[in-house]
């Protein structure tokens, strides 16, 4: 079984849901730029991130990211269950990620390191 291993919270208004999470939990916050910010635990490991959701994201919103050997692989077996894709297979810096809706509309992310 497999928990999250990463988050991320798509907001129209990035600066202000950094604020207020900061705030919320006392997260350090690492901005990488003006679309994204890294936030981390007590300990200052990043474990998820708030960015800024423009009129061509994907999705807004909170996804728990779940972790993979293979995102593509996962995606498609997703889809087979009757899920519908949201992010094709994205390479990050750190990552392979992808995102979709389950049968509830719940959106889900997938990350492979």
């Amino acid at each position: 079984m497999s928990s999250a291993a990463w988050f991320d919270i798509s907001t129209p208004d990035a600066l202000r849901a950094r604020r207020f999470y900061q705030e919320l939990f006392g997260w350090p916050v690492h901005v990488l730029d003006d679309t994204y910010a890294l936030v981390g635990d007590e300990d200052g490991r990043p474990t998820g991130g708030v960015g800024q959701a423009g009129p061509g994201s994907p999705y807004t919103g909170l996804v728990a990211y779940f972790p993979v050997d293979d995102v593509d692989a996962a995606l498609a077996r997703a889809e087979r269950l009757g899920a519908t894709r949201i992010l094709s297979p994205t390479d990050t810096p750190a990552s392979r990620i992808a995102v979709f809706t389950d049968l509830d509309g719940n959106h889900v992310g997938l990350i492979s390191r």
